[in-house]
Order: C-alpha cells, then structure tokens, then sequence
C-alpha cells in the first residue's frame, strides 16, 4: 500500500508541472505580497522542510527540478542561498484537479416541408444550442516566500494551467518556464525594498 501511494505521488507530481501544455498563452499567474513586510531586510534564502512537493518524505526528480528552478530565480535576484541562517523560506507546492468546460454554442438546422403553393419543397431554418462537455486537468504550481524570523508568508505567487503531456526534455523547459513566469512577479532585489518590477 505504502508503494502504490509513493508511486501514485510521482505520477501526479510530474503530471501536475506540465503547465499549459495545451495552451499558447502560458499559465495564468498571480501573485500577492504582505504590504507592512520589510523586504528591504531580506538577503538569504534557504527552501523550508519539509517542502510541500515532497510531502511523501522524499525528493524526486520533479520537485529537484523545480527546486533547481526556484534557487536560479532567486539567485538572479540578487539573494545567497544560506541553509544555517536565511532571512527567507521558499517554500514550494504543485497539485492538480479534475475539471469540466461546458461549451455552448448556437448552430443553424433545416426543416423541409412540401408547399403546394409553391409546388416544391421549402427549407425553413431554426436555431438551437449544442452544448459539448470536455473534461481535463488543471495544474496548479505556488512559490511561497515566508520571513524566517517570523515564520510568516510575505509573498506568493501562483501559476495555472492545463495538464498536457510531453517528453523529459519538454517537461523540464516548462518546469523552468512556470517557474520563471511566477518570479516574474516577484519585484524586489536582495536587500532593497524597492520594487524594481509592477507586480
């Protein structure tokens, strides 16, 4: 049973970083900060244990990836990773969910009748609707940046989209690009509390 659940845990992790797969416009992303934080404060980071992608107990390749991901973002921020002191946790999470799209849509039919009027057969139009139900799967990927001190979330960021499959080699190019979309989010540098980016 502890097998199935591990292996159940790996397949929906690497199936739920597939953001978008299906969509040409990227994951929809948002974000939200804690306005009384001092970010100015912030120059290290570290990610928090456990992380909510290895909530199995255990890293795997997905969540190392995203991880990878994370630290490169922050990193080009201007922040230092430090594992015995950060100012920052990261902390990171990605699920999926069943949805449903109901799609409505106006379509045109032809009735036929005889017109002895008009000694042949009449098209007469009339509308209905034709409803189509299609079922698919959204991922969900968040970036939680918590004060270490404080052990409070000062920002999120989030991003959303279809499940789509792909190779390795495309499943990690979109790790790293829902990933870099949510940071695209992220407006401050390492030790400023400026905002170098609109959120």
């Amino acid at each position: 049973m502890a097998r199935f659940a591990r292996n159940a845990g790996r397949l929906m992790m690497a199936a739920c970083v597939l953001l978008l797969a299906a969509c040409a416009t990227g994951p929809r992303v948002t974000s939200d900060v804690d306005p009384s934080a001092n970010f100015a404060q912030y120059r290290s980071f570290a990610f928090y244990s456990p992380l909510a992608i290895e909530a199995q107990g255990y890293a795997t390749l997905t969540s190392g990836r995203i991880k990878n991901a994370a630290r490169a973002q922050m990193e080009a921020r201007g922040y230092v990773y430090d594992e015995a002191s950060p100012d920052l946790w990261v902390n990171l999470n990605a699920y999926m969910q069943e949805k449903t799209d109901v799609v409505s849509m106006p379509e045109v039919d032809y009735d036929y009748y005889y017109s002895y009027r008009a000694r042949r057969y009449v098209s007469v139009p009339y509308w209905r609707d034709r409803t189509e139900v299609y079922q698919y799967t959204e991922g969900t990927m968040n970036v939680d940046l918590v004060d270490a001190a404080q052990n409070r979330l000062v920002w999120t960021g989030v991003a959303v989209g279809r499940v789509g499959r792909a190779t390795p080699e495309e499943r990690a190019a979109k790790i790293d690009a829902a990933v870099a979309d949510i940071f695209l989010r992220y407006p401050y540098r390492a030790g400023s509390g400026t905002p170098a980016v609109s959120p």
